[in-house]
């Protein structure tokens, strides 16, 4: 079986995920995971899919239909899916402060400094609930290298919390 991964950009329209998710199944193929959303009036999306190897340029080959709609379609050849989690930790990031320009830059550059591996990163502008000023909230998941630890992780955090203010929680999925 080989591991696809999907990535997807193109006008939104309903069907969409219906018409991709039909190509696959009548290929043999099982989707397993998918990243999905509607920006700046765009359908972007991600997806992972096991196909039998013989499938796969056929899988190709049906998705001209979606290009011709204005869909691009591209397709990556993954490695071998893992069944086991990895041995760091995983911990989940909440912040939310004022938008400015950089904000991604400086937190992910906290991260990547700590050898921190962010598996998923989703953000979004809100509106602040009395003073309506614009809001930026972000969420992500990270693998904390052992030897770091969440402690030194939570410091790093912090001091780019006093120089931003910023408001963060990181917290541990399995504790709940």
């Amino acid at each position: 079986m080989a591991s696809i991964i999907l990535t997807l950009v193109g006008p939104d329209r309903p069907g969409l995920v219906s018409r991709l998710s039909e190509q696959v199944a009548a290929r043999g193929g099982s989707w397993l995971e998918s990243r999905m959303a509607h920006l700046a009036g765009q359908f972007a999306g991600m997806v992972l899919v096991s196909l039998p190897d013989d499938q796969v340029e056929a899988l190709a080959l049906s998705f001209e239909a979606l290009h011709a709609d204005g869909m691009q379609v591209l397709i990556h050849h993954g490695a071998a899916i893992p069944r086991t989690a990895p041995p760091d930790p995983l911990l989940v990031l909440e912040l939310v402060c004022q938008d400015r320009p950089g904000l991604v830059r400086d937190v992910t550059r906290v991260l990547a400094g700590s050898g921190v591996n962010i598996e998923e990163f989703t953000t979004d502008i809100l509106s602040g609930s009395f003073s309506g000023e614009t809001l930026f909230h972000a969420e992500a998941r990270l693998r904390v290298p052992t030897a770091i630890g969440t402690d030194a992780l939570r410091q790093d955090l912090e001091r780019l919390g006093n120089d931003l203010m910023v408001d963060f929680k990181l917290t541990d999925p399995a504790v709940g």
